[in-house]
Parts: C-alpha cells; sequence; structure tokens
C-alpha cells in the first residue's frame, strides 16, 4: 500500500523554490560585485557560498519534480530516489565552496588589500534578512524532507555568516584591523562544515538503504510480533524510497488464518504511526499449533 502526498504542499513548495532561487541570484551577483569593488574577501566568500546554496536549490527543486513523475515500466518506483542523489550533491557542493573560500582568503592574506567596511556592512545587512526571508520559506517542510531541510540549513547558516561580516565590518571600522576579514572568512569555512557534516552522513546513509532516523525498526519489530496471530516476523527492511518516503517490506508467520483485512489494518497502522508509505507484506500461515508456542 503507498500513501502519496498532497499535491498543494507541492505546488508550494514549488512557488518557495522560484522566489528562493530569483531573489538570491539576484543579491549574490550585487554581493559579489560590492566584494569586488570594496577588496572585501568576506563578501566574496558568501557570495560564493550563497551561489553553492542556489545551486543545490536548483538541484532540489529538480529532485521535487522528479520525485513526482508516475512510475515507468523501467523505472518501478518512479524517481523518489533522485531525491537522496540530490541530498548528496548538495552536500559536495558545500565542500567544493569550502575548498574554493579557504584557497582564496590564504591569497589575501598574503596579499592585504584596503578593504571599504562600509560597504561591508550595508551589503552583509541585506543578505541577513534575504537568507532569513529564504529559510523562512522552507520552515515548514524542512521536517518531512532531507532535501527541504537541506535548504533551510543553508540559508539559516548564510544568514548568520552575513551577520558575522556586519559585525566585522563594525570592528573594522572601530579599530581599522584589515585581517578580520580574512578571520571572518575562515569562520564561514567552519559555519559551511558545521551545517554540511550531519547532511552528508544523512545523505549517505539514505544512498545505502539504511533505515531512516525517523523510524525505529526495534519498535515496528515489536508492533509485528505483538499482533495476536504472528508467531515469527522474518526478512523484515525498512528503507527511503526518496528524501520523504519510506518503504518496508516483511515476511510474517501467523498461526491463524488471515485474510486481506489482516493486512490492510497492518499497512494503515505503519503509515499512521510510523509514517512508512509502501509496505509489503508477506503472511505464512504456520498452523494452530504455534498459537501457544509464542511466548
Amino acid at each position: 500500500m503507498e500513501y502519496s502526498h498532497s499535491h498543494t504542499d507541492v505546488v508550494k513548495l514549488g512557488n518557495a523554490f522560484k522566489i528562493g532561487i530569483t531573489i538570491n541570484i539576484i543579491f549574490i551577483i550585487a554581493e559579489a560585485l560590492s566584494g569586488f569593488i570594496s577588496n572585501s574577501m568576506a563578501l566574496i566568500a558568501d557570495a560564493g557560498h550563497n551561489l553553492s546554496d542556489v545551486l543545490a536549490l536548483a538541484f532540489s527543486w529538480i529532485a521535487v519534480i522528479l520525485s513526482q513523475r508516475q512510475p515507468t515500466l523501467k523505472f518501478t518506483y518512479g524517481f523518489r530516489r533522485s531525491t537522496i542523489l540530490v541530498a548528496l550533491l548538495n552536500t559536495i557542493l558545500l565542500l567544493i565552496a569550502v575548498a574554493f573560500i579557504l584557497y582564496q582568503t590564504v591569497q589575501r592574506l598574503h596579499k592585504p588589500m584596503e578593504i571599504n567596511s562600509y560597504s561591508m556592512m550595508i551589503v552583509a545587512g541585506i543578505g541577513i534578512g534575504i537568507n532569513a526571508f529564504t529559510a523562512w520559506l522552507f520552515m515548514k517542510g524542512k521536517k518531512n524532507d532531507l532535501n527541504i531541510r537541506s535548504a533551510f540549513v543553508h540559508f539559516v547558516a548564510d544568514a548568520l555568516v552575513s551577520l558575522g561580516v556586519v559585525v566585522a565590518g563594525i570592528i573594522m571600522t572601530f579599530t581599522g584591523i584589515q585581517w578580520i576579514d580574512s578571520l571572518v572568512s575562515f569562520a564561514i569555512i567552519t559555519v559551511i562544515l558545521y551545517g554540511s557534516y550531519k547532511l552528508l552522513i544523512d545523505s549517505v546513509n539514505l544512498a545505502l538503504d539504511a533505515v531512516p532516523d525517523n523510524i525505529k525498526i526495534e519498535l515496528v519489530r515489536d508492533y509485528l510480533f505483538g499482533l495476536p496471530e504472528v508467531t515469527g516476523v522474518h526478512d523484515l527492511h525498512i528503507w527511503s524510497l526518496g528524501t520523504t518516503d519510506a518503504a518496508l517490506t516483511v515476511h510474517l508467520t501467523t498461526c491463524e488464518q488471515t485474510d486481506v483485512s489482516f493486512i490492510s489494518s497492518i499497512q494503515r497502522h505503519l503509515h499512521k504511526q510510523f509514517d512508512i508509505e509502501h509496505t509489503t507484506i508477506q503472511v505464512e500461515y504456520g498452523g494452530m499449533e504455534d498459537c501457544g508456542n509464542k511466548f
């Protein structure tokens, strides 16, 4: 049995992606130009970080669209697993951004330049508002989808980074210490690594068909074995079809003859209690004598 998500939710997410991508592309262009004009490595690094997030956002949008495509004779589960691959790609993009920022910051330490701290503060202040608004667009859907959570984390981190740039600009204005700009760039690297670590682990786990974090397989096994008719639970497998959908297969041995209503009842409970949308249950009647041997 399979349960589908609301079409309305998909439309709302699509609008969130469109708005988020558009306003961030405009800001990235403005931030990069301001960084070059003001000689601020922190602004340039932040623009590069924002660009990686926009690319990740675009890939996530593509994944959401692909996940809604109907199954085919070749791809019988549809294209939902593409969302896992995209989540993994998003994390790789973050790591590439780290390498770029680190290289540029080290280069700037060897060749210091006069930095316009006022431009830093103004542009970064605008960035706080844009990144916070973009994160808000994905706040509702972040609990159920790894890609949406990825987008949310990315832009919350960006808002914090922009705040750090503003603080750096204030310090530079009052002290004249130019290397603060490079220090902020190193702080950006730390923020990216911190935010991407968990996402990387989650993405790899999903790609390797691990049990989703929100599902405790021990509780599922206990529920199945606790059914009065069930005397054995075998070959229990739970994995992710995508970043939102979980699947389950299991072989149950019973001490009573069962019918379709028995399976349907289990499937409804698995969906309601454990949020497992797609279940395949094989039932084998072991005989009445097994009822006395269950406990």
